[in-house]
């Protein structure tokens, strides 16, 4: 059943299979659990691929050991009824879907890292949704171009050149529906089977998911306040020889960290020394609280090794999913190709309509409104988890803070007691490669107002202390 998994992975896959059946109720507690060597027969591994997985149950308080008679269920490893339908806690505990956490309604929503939609211009922009028909009357009644409108390619080379000094032409840039998209695009394309894929610790979750479905080989590297460690970073690219490496270096999801100037550049030139593609992803640069951040890995690039993708739907217009992709033509072409299959182009009135609206001075002139709004809502989301002993670097842009809770958390218990206060967060483990980070969580304070920011911070902290008092005392 596992002959596809890396070896060095087979116990973990057993580890899952065996603390899923456990979670759901399958095994109840203090019920004999399969031998080993049933388990191994079954999977087709060695006994000690079971072993291993058994040991790591059993360290983590979910299996227990009766002597010469085997493995029992560790009482309190069962998931509640409520629980185990709960999109949140079955993210956490089972697949990192953040998709799943986004479709959960919530009062006080501390998992989307969105723009609450009263900080957009909704009045102005309906403006320029009736200019757009009056501009091009026969929008509704054409597709666009698979790789993007020729207009808004034009006018995103010129901005690009202009503001960041991008060496870039028209045919070197494609647009998405998102920037899910544009990296779904880029590992169908670049990534196949047992490819080593260097990736952020922690990192945006639904990279994690498109490129292990391609079968990816995910090499994690950390990251801090400071950036990355340039020599742990060569060292990998020697050892593994990895076919890319996707990073998120601008007020970084979920850290809010961002990567300094000199490392880009010499980021820049590691990954032409190795022939390792960077995937630039970079959502919000222009969500800064102080001086502006350095320039796109992109801009330093000039071996064409750099891949970027610059998405403007958390900030300019959720509901038009605009992205971009922009890199080499040898590169471009395949991706073209590859979104051909997908669909006929990304819809050409969403283009038109971000084309005028982005552009325009107003937006343009809103964008420090929003800064100034969304430094606000930081501060607000600080000052009231100011008292909690919890740790946090301060962002200096983004919509989020990324967490570190004591490691005594009951982190499973908090998601669920929190959802019944109609309340959702991100655990940490999701946004982790390695599916640990048990104690981190983050908080976006983008989607909620000042007043809901201070009401369901309060009402979060104080089910946080209510569950540890009550396992401290207990």
């Amino acid at each position: 059943m596992l002959k596809d998994v890396h070896p060095e992975k087979r116990f973990e896959q057993v580890y899952d299979y065996i603390l899923e059946r456990i979670r759901r109720g399958e095994w109840k507690e203090h019920e004999k659990l399969p031998s080993i060597r049933m388990l191994a027969a079954e999977f087709g591994v060695h006994r000690l691929t079971v072993f291993r997985a058994y040991q790591l149950l059993k360290q983590e308080n979910k299996v227990y050991v009766r002597d010469k008679s085997g493995y029992y269920v560790q009482p309190g490893s069962l998931l509640s009824p409520a629980a185990q339908q709960d999109p949140i806690v079955s993210a956490y505990v089972h697949e990192s879907h953040l998709s799943e956490i986004h479709q959960v309604e919530a009062a006080y929503q501390f998992s989307k890292a969105l723009l609450d939609p009263n900080l957009l211009p909704n009045r102005y922009f309906s403006e320029y949704v009736k200019n757009v028909f009056d501009l091009y009357p026969k929008v509704l009644g054409t597709y666009s171009t698979t790789q993007g409108d020729l207009e808004l390619r034009e006018a995103l080379t010129r901005y690009f050149t202009k503001r960041y000094r991008f060496d870039l032409t028209h045919d070197e840039v494609l647009i998405t529906s998102g920037s899910q998209e544009a990296i779904d695009l880029i590992a169908r394309v670049l990534v196949r089977p047992r490819d080593s894929v260097l990736i952020d610790r922690p990192t945006y979750s639904p990279a994690i998911d498109v490129f292990r479905r391609q079968g990816a080989h995910l090499v994690p590297i950390g990251i801090g306040p400071d950036g990355y460690r340039l020599d742990q970073v060569e060292e990998l690219m020697k050892k593994h020889k990895p076919r890319l490496f996707y990073l998120n270096p601008t007020f970084q999801n979920p850290t809010g960290y961002t990567v300094p100037a000199e490392q880009r550049k010499r980021l820049a030139d590691l990954a032409a020394e190795y022939r390792c593609l960077l995937i630039e992803d970079d959502p919000c640069p222009d969500i800064y609280f102080g001086h502006e951040p350095p320039l796109p890995f992109f801009a330093y690039d000039t071996a064409g090794m750099t891949i970027y993708i610059r998405s403007f739907s958390k900030y300019v217009a959720p509901g038009l999913s605009i992205a971009m992709i922009a890199c080499r033509p040898g590169l471009m072409s395949y991706l073209v190709k590859a979104k051909s299959l997908s669909d006929s182009g990304t819809p050409l009135l969403n283009q038109k309509i971000f084309l005028h609206y982005f552009f325009s001075e107003r937006m343009q002139r809103h964008l420090e409104k929003l800064r100034t709004a969304l430094a606000i809502r930081k501060d607000v989301m600080e000052e009231e988890l100011a008292g909690t002993g919890w740790e946090w670097k301060s962002p200096e842009g983004g919509f989020n803070l990324w967490i570190k809770l004591p490691e005594s958390t009951p982190m499973e218990r908090l998601l669920v007691t929190s959802r019944e206060q109609s309340i959702s967060f991100v655990p940490g483990s999701i946004c982790d490669p390695l599916r640990e980070l048990k104690s981190w969580i983050r908080l976006s304070y983008s989607f909620l107002n000042e007043q809901q920011l201070r009401e369901g911070l309060r009402r979060f902290a104080g089910i946080y202390r209510e569950l540890t008092t009550g396992s401290n005392e207990g």
